[in-house]
Order: C-alpha cells, then sequence, then structure tokens
C-alpha cells in the first residue's frame, strides 16, 4: 500500500455522496429572501420553496413512501414539478416524470413497469390519467394539482396537493443518499416501436451534469431561468438543479407559446432558455408586428435536433446568443457543446451560424466522447467527412434500462455507450451529426444525409418546417422524400419549386424526388416524427 493510502481511509469527514439535493440546502440558507418562483400571480422565494419542498418530501414519508420507492408525476411545468425534483429524493425515493402528451396505454405500462407507490398530477391530463388507472390491478395513491394558471379539468383525486403538503413538517430532517450510486429519477425513453425502456439516472450523474450545464454556459449567480423545456424531458436537461444551485428564478411556462416567451423575456429580464429548434423557429417566424428589440441579454441553449443554420442566424439577429448542445436521455440531457471561440466573431452571420450547427465537443464533466465505427470501435479519421457513431462513456452516463438487462448490455457493448448517431469528426475535433443510424438513407450506393438535405430545404423562403425521409424505390433502392409546411402567404409554392432550389445547393443524387405538404407530426419536446413518416412515405 502507498505511502498516500496508509491510514487515510474515506470517512464521514472527507467523503460525502454527491447529490444536487445538497444545492438547495445551501441557496435556502444563503440566499433565502431571494426570489425563486414566477408563475403567474405566484412569487415565492427560497426559504418558502425549500420549506415546501421540506413538506413534499415529509408527508409523502408520512404515507409510507420510502428509499427505492417511485413517485411519478404527470406535471406541465409548474413550481409543483420543481418540489417534486426535491421533495421526492429527499427520502431516497425515485422521480418519474412522465411525458404529458402520451396516451392512457402508454402512461399505464410506465406506472406499472414502474411500480410507482404515488402518482402526482395536474387536472389539464384528468381524461388520460383516470382511463390509465383504469388500467392498473394496483393503482397508486393519486394527488390532484389544482394549479391557478390552468384554472379548468376536474379533479383527478380527493387528495389536493396543498393539502397534502399541508401534512408534512417544513422543518422535516430529510435524508442524504447513502451512496452517490442510488437512483434519483426514472426516465422514460419516446421508443418508437415496442414498449419504451425506463432510462435510470443516479444523484453523482445529476450532481454532476447539473454543473457541467453551468460551466458550458458560464451562468453567474441568480440568473433568471423560462422554463420553455418540458421538465419531464431528461429532468429538464437537470436545470431544476442548476438553477437552483445558482440561487436563480425559476420563471414557469405551461405551455410553448411564442407570443408569451417574448412577453415573459421583457417583463422578468430572462437570461436563459432552454428549448428544442422548433421552439427557435416559432420565435423567428412571429409576424413582425409581434416582435420587440430584446434589450438585455438573453442566452438559448438548443437542442434535440441540429437547428439549421438559417434558423440560429435569425435568432441570433433578434438578440438571443445560442449555445447548441447535444445529447440523449440515457446522458442526462445536453453532455456536448459547441465550444466558441473569438476569432470566429469574426466570421459572417452565415459562417457563425453554420459552426454553432455543429455538436461540438465533451462537457467537462463527460469523460468519453469519440465517432467510431459501429461495428469495430475504431475511431474514424478527424477528416470531416468519414461517417461513424457517436459514442460516450463516464459519470454522466445512466446507470441503465430498469428491468431490462439486455438492452443495457447492448447499449454498453465494447464498453461505450452507443447513441445510434451518425456523424463526422471535423480536424479541430467538432463532431457534427450527419444523421440518426436509423435515418441515413442509401440512394444506388451512396450515403444521403437527410440533416444536410434538411438545412437546404429550411434556406427556402416559403418553407417553415422541413423533414426528410427515404422512400423505397425499386431502381434506386431509397430516394429523399421531403415533407414541409410552409409558411403562411407561401401556399402556392409547389413541388418543383422546392426541387429546384435544392438543385441550386446539393448534388442531384441528394435531391428529394417526392415533396409532401403539410403538418409534421411532432413528440411532446418538438422533435419530428420521423417514423411516422417513414410509414407515410412508404405508403405513397
Amino acid at each position: 500500500m502507498s505511502i498516500f493510502e496508509t491510514g487515510l481511509a474515506p470517512s464521514s469527514v472527507n467523503h460525502i455522496a454527491l447529490s444536487p439535493l445538497s444545492f438547495i440546502e445551501r441557496t435556502a440558507c444563503v440566499y433565502g429572501q431571494y426570489p425563486a418562483v414566477i408563475h403567474g400571480a405566484v412569487r415565492r422565494n427560497w426559504q418558502q420553496t425549500y420549506e415546501r419542498c421540506r413538506r413534499l418530501a415529509s408527508a409523502l414519508h408520512g404515507r409510507g413512501i420510502g428509499k427505492g420507492d417511485t413517485v411519478a408525476v404527470m406535471l406541465p411545468n409548474i413550481p409543483a414539478m420543481l418540489e417534486a425534483h426535491f421533495g421526492v429524493p429527499m427520502i431516497g425515493a425515485v422521480l418519474n416524470t412522465l411525458n404529458i402528451r402520451l396516451d392512457a396505454q402508454a402512461i399505464t405500462f410506465m406506472l406499472e413497469h414502474g411500480e410507482a407507490k404515488v402518482l402526482i398530477t395536474d387536472r389539464e391530463f384528468h381524461a388520460v390519467i383516470r382511463e390509465a388507472l383504469s388500467g392498473l390491478s394496483n393503482p397508486p395513491l393519486v394527488v390532484d394539482v389544482n394549479d391557478p394558471e390552468y384554472g379548468e379539468g376536474s379533479a383527478v383525486s380527493a387528495l389536493d396537493y396543498e393539502a397534502f403538503l399541508l401534512e408534512g413538517d417544513p422543518q422535516f430532517a430529510w435524508q442524504w443518499p447513502e451512496d452517490e450510486w442510488q437512483a434519483i429519477s426514472l426516465n422514460y425513453t419516446s421508443g418508437t416501436t415496442g414498449n419504451p425502456k425506463g432510462v435510470i439516472y443516479h444523484h453523482r450523474g445529476a450532481y454532476l451534469n447539473s454543473l457541467g450545464n453551468q460551466m458550458t454556459w458560464a451562468m453567474g449567480n441568480h440568473p433568471v431561468y423560462l422554463w420553455t423545456l418540458p421538465m419531464f424531458h431528461c429532468n429538464g436537461w437537470c436545470f431544476p438543479w442548476t438553477v437552483t444551485a445558482l440561487a436563480g428564478t425559476h420563471v414557469f411556462l405551461r405551455r410553448v407559446d411564442p407570443q408569451k416567451i417574448l412577453t415573459l423575456i421583457h417583463e422578468h429580464r430572462v437570461s436563459h432558455l432552454c428549448g428544442a429548434p422548433i421552439v427557435l423557429n416559432a420565435l423567428v417566424n412571429l409576424p413582425d408586428s409581434a416582435k420587440t428589440a430584446i434589450d438585455h441579454p438573453v442566452s438559448a441553449m438548443v437542442a434535440g435536433a441540429a437547428p439549421p443554420a438559417k434558423v440560429i442566424g435569425a435568432v441570433e439577429e433578434m438578440g438571443i446568443k445560442i449555445t447548441h448542445v447535444y445529447g440523449l436521455t440515457e446522458v442526462y440531457g445536453p453532455v456536448t457543446v459547441c465550444v466558441w471561440h473569438a476569432q470566429w466573431d469574426e466570421q459572417s452571420l452565415n459562417e457563425r451560424a453554420k459552426i454553432k450547427s455543429r455538436q461540438g465537443v465533451r462537457y467537462p464533466t463527460l469523460e468519453g466522447l469519440m465517432v467510431a465505427d459501429p461495428r469495430t470501435l475504431e475511431p474514424v479519421p478527424c477528416d470531416g467527412t468519414s461517417l461513424g457513431e457517436i459514442f460516450m462513456r463516464g459519470n454522466t452516463v445512466m446507470k441503465g434500462y430498469l428491468k431490462n438487462a439486455e438492452a443495457t448490455a447492448e447499449a454498453f457493448k465494447g464498453g461505450w455507450l452507443h447513441t445510434g448517431d451518425l456523424a463526422v469528426r471535423h480536424s479541430d475535433g467538432y463532431v457534427e451529426i450527419k444523421d440518426r443510424l436509423k435515418d441515413i438513407i442509401i440512394s444506388g450506393g451512396e450515403n444521403i444525409s437527410t440533416i444536410e438535405v434538411e438545412d437546404v430545404l429550411y434556406r427556402h423562403p416559403a418553407v417553415l418546417e422541413a423533414a426528410v425521409v427515404a422512400r423505397p424505390d425499386d431502381k434506386w433502392g431509397e430516394t429523399p422524400c421531403a415533407f414541409i409546411t410552409l409558411k403562411v402567404g407561401h401556399e402556392d409554392t409547389r413541388e418543383a419549386d422546392v426541387i429546384q432550389f435544392c438543385r441550386e445547393h446539393l448534388a442531384g443524387f441528394k435531391l428529394p424526388k417526392t415533396v409532401v405538404f403539410g403538418e409534421l407530426p411532432k413528440t411532446s419536446t418538438g422533435k419530428i416524427q420521423k417514423y411516422l413518416l417513414r410509414d407515410t412515405a412508404k405508403a405513397l
């Protein structure tokens, strides 16, 4: 044994489990009177918020909930959702945030598979929750949230959330996790085939990725954070914990409304927000009469899909500084970032936007990132053209999939997390996604990146939204099929117009051979559901 180890075993003095629960205790102690919550007419400071979290923990404890029990929540972006991110793990329980857009069958599966003992649900979802509960032989205790900003719907339960909190002690002595590997939350993937998989997060990973968000974005103390990102998605990318650690203000928004986003930015001097490219696109496409200049620094973190360069440029012209990140449910949300270099400031707006559309380099809190052959795990050259799959490893990778050892082993094969995203790596080491492994189009033996084609489509003045998928073809095997939503006033745009525009910017074999106009199906986080579009393309 080394002299540096002899008699120096870790103890309770110098080795404590990392947990984001420590953030709210410190913030309430140091910044107790600072604003924590803005939700409609509701205003609470950090001392009040901390007490409500402890009440929730105490009330759950009083109902027999403890370590390893699952507490599910079906909540939009409201204060109760923030409280659940602390109150539930304060007693060692595991928070399962349900996707509020899901149907009853999916919710029934998740409640049963995750063995939920308690369900906290907003009245907006009373119909789907009632149907979901009817499919359970052993339904959980249901707590009804009556949000004044909604003011509609029927009670799902006689047990009201505010009354439930009154069962709890505001000075409740909550418990630190015994082990940082202990589960803190359960997030189900939005599986496109079969049942979704339950991704398990631990306290250590949640703590580290929360800090990674702050480091990556250089967030100072007391940010004003607008909740445009669904808080159920990867636990809001860990920002419930990040913003709390920085004694920031959580500004809540029940549903995405572009005009209200701009109003809240002005009214509360919002400094930060997150979301999918669709949120940014909605802001850009507001009528000029609805836009007002943003007169203070605002930063937006975008992920969920590669944002078209044109959208990035247009948002920055509005006065919102874009940071592009990338991640997935299995890694607590974002874990790579397009780190900016000062010399890029001299580039044109269009060139800056192209650079920002790359997925970038790893967070300081992710230990490994590579682009490699999916079979051999041999890294591809950093030449900007060689295609490979993105692989990750580190402390912010999930524990694994709940009750699914086979899927966990497959995801971790070769000692890396397989993401299923195809990318190239540039000479500067920056990663750029070209497609999902399942989305790449192979036409006449040539690989076509749907993202590259979509980026061109977004430059067309008539295009509001675009998605490209493979359409089966007898001669070529597959050809690109474009699905497009047109901007108001451009309804006379024809298929030939779009194809001709693409011809000016793309090689001939990459041109869409088919163009379909209409609304695009999306998930609750704004991702376009390409698997549905593939089905449509096959049926054409």
